[in-house]
C-alpha cells in the first residue's frame, strides 16, 4: 500500500493534469489576494491599468472553495466593471473546476473584497450560474496551472458577442487571463487581442 502511494505521489509530479489532493489548496492560495496590470500596461499601450480582487467567502461550506472576484480600471475602483463568484473544485480526473457566478444588484457590493466576511449576507442559491462558463484547470507542472472554458458553451451578448472565451493561468506570482468575446461568425468583438492581461499579485 506504501508504494502505491509513493507510486501515484511522483506520478503526479511527473504528469501534467494528474492533480493531487493538495492543488485545491494550492491555487486556493495562488488566486487569493489582490493583483494588478500596472507593471505591463506600463509597457505596452494596449492593456490597460486593472485592477483584481480574490477573496475567500463562505469559509463554512464544504462544497469546494468559494471567491468574490472584482474587477476594475485603477481610475475607476468605486466602479467595478466585472463582479463575480467563483467556485472552485477537485472532479474526479485531478482537475479543477471554476464555475462563475453573477451577482444581484452587483454594485450594491462593490469594495465587498475589503470586508472581513465579504457577501455574507448572500447564499449561493442567491446567485445566477453562468451556465457553460466554467474554466477547466489543470496542473502543468509545480509552477504553473492553466485552463480555460470549452468550446462556444459561454454565452455572451456584449458589443455584439455571442460567446465568450477564457483562458487562464495561475502561478504563485501572477495570473494571466484572456477573456475575448467573438460574434456569430467568430470574429473577436471585445476583449484584447495581442494575448492575456498579466495580473502581478501586488497583496496576499
Amino acid at each position: 500500500m506504501r508504494l502505491s502511494i509513493v507510486v501515484l505521489s511522483l506520478l503526479s509530479l511527473l504528469v501534467p493534469g494528474l492533480a493531487s489532493a493538495g492543488d485545491l489548496a494550492a491555487v486556493t492560495r495562488r488566486m487569493t489576494g489582490s493583483f494588478s496590470s500596472a507593471p505591463q500596461a506600463a509597457v505596452d499601450d494596449a492593456y490597460f491599468d486593472i485592477r483584481l480582487e480574490m477573496k475567500p467567502i463562505w469559509r463554512h461550506r464544504r462544497d469546494g472553495r468559494w471567491f468574490y472576484v472584482e474587477q476594475a480600471a485603477a481610475s475607476a475602483l468605486e466602479r467595478p466593471y466585472r463582479q463575480r463568484v467563483y467556485q472552485v473544485t477537485r472532479r474526479p480526473d485531478g482537475s479543477l473546476r471554476s464555475r462563475v457566478f453573477s451577482l444581484p444588484e452587483p454594485l450594491e457590493h462593490a469594495g465587498a473584497w475589503k470586508d472581513d466576511k465579504p457577501l455574507a449576507e448572500l447564499d449561493a442559491d442567491d446567485l445566477e450560474l453562468r451556465q457553460g462558463c466554467d474554466v477547466i484547470l489543470h496542473r502543468v507542472d509545480a509552477h504553473e496551472y492553466a485552463g480555460s472554458t470549452i468550446g462556444r458553451s459561454c454565452q455572451s451578448s456584449l458589443r455584439g458577442a455571442t460567446y465568450a472565451t477564457s483562458e487562464v493561468r495561475v502561478f504563485r506570482d501572477r495570473i494571466e487571463s484572456w477573456d475575448r468575446g467573438f460574434d456569430r461568425s467568430g470574429k473577436q468583438v471585445w476583449g484584447a487581442t495581442a494575448g492575456a492581461y498579466v495580473f502581478t499579485k501586488t497583496a496576499r
